[in-house]
């Protein structure tokens, strides 16, 4: 039996990598070296489904992610809302004394300042947070850590001077799955999320009679941002999530009034919602 692979961004150990795991425990995970490999590899079969993050509770929208959906031809089929944890890694037998600097990547860096200021660490930016561990091992300086997730250690083994050393509790990454078919959920009562595309007319008020029909129709909209395509300012494409499904009357009736609106309007996917969803609410 052949085991099905997912694909994600960044070296074993990494949040991506703990998401994958998660959600698909009996899938081997494919590392790849940028997000558009992560792509490409579902593209071209090398892998069946890609883990990709697009939101961070802290740090705002993953950069790059927003242009790429649109023109994979890969559709959203899932997501998932991954807790943020760090852990100052460093090598066996090493003391917080003996530190000097620590590795990570920038926003890592930038979400656990506390114990950097608290053992006195001089920051030293990495590609990667999982990477920033792999270094610390092949380095073998005990002056340097690492601020990582727990499973990097575990990859190269680096034990954990402080365990969940990030500043703030919400910490928390969003992952959407990708893959070449799209597999929409039937209508049953369940949350269901529907992401798309939307590029309005050039009309005075247009973006705002655009999204007056979610508001009549009681549509929850909990994801709307613009950015700009082809180097031009006049174009601006938005990228939105609803909670709702567009066999749904509120949804369909919405989206009918949408299109009145827009030039392009393209739906990436429609998929279960995760339960992080409701429990945020509570």
């Amino acid at each position: 039996m052949t085991t099905k692979k997912i694909a994600y961004q960044g070296e074993p150990g990494a949040n991506s990598d703990i998401a994958c795991r998660d959600v698909y425990p009996d899938w081997e995970s494919l590392p790849c070296a940028s997000f558009e490999d992560a792509f490409t590899a579902v593209q071209n079969g090398v892998a069946d489904l890609a883990m990709i993050p697009i939101d961070n509770s802290l740090a705002g929208r993953v950069a790059d992610i927003h242009h790429y959906l649109p023109t994979s031809g890969l559709h959203i089929v899932g997501e998932y809302f991954l807790p943020i944890h760090f852990d100052l890694l460093a090598l066996p037998g090493t003391t917080p004394e003996m530190l000097k600097t620590v590795r990570s990547h920038v926003h890592a860096l930038g979400q656990c300042r506390n114990v950097i200021s608290k053992y006195g660490l001089r920051p030293v930016i990495a590609g990667d947070t999982a990477g920033s561990a792999r270094e610390v091992a092949e380095f073998g300086d005990p002056t340097v850590a690492a601020l990582a997730p727990p499973l990097a250690g575990e990859v190269y083994g680096l034990v954990p001077l402080a365990s969940n050393v990030e500043d703030a509790e919400h910490n928390t990454t969003r992952f959407v799955v990708l893959a070449r078919e799209s597999e929409i959920p039937p209508v049953n009562g369940d949350l269901t999320v529907t992401t798309f595309v939307f590029r309005v007319r050039n009309l005075p008020a247009a973006l705002y009679k655009a999204l007056g029909g979610f508001a009549t129709n009681g549509v929850n909209m909990t994801k709307l941002e613009s950015y700009m395509v082809d180097g031009e300012f006049t174009a601006t494409v938005f990228l939105a999530d609803v909670e709702g499904h567009p066999d749904e009357i509120g949804l369909a009736r919405a989206l009918e009034e949408l299109e009145f609106y827009t030039t392009e309007l393209t739906v990436l996917g429609v998929y279960p919602g995760h339960p992080f969803r409701l429990a945020s609410r509570s």
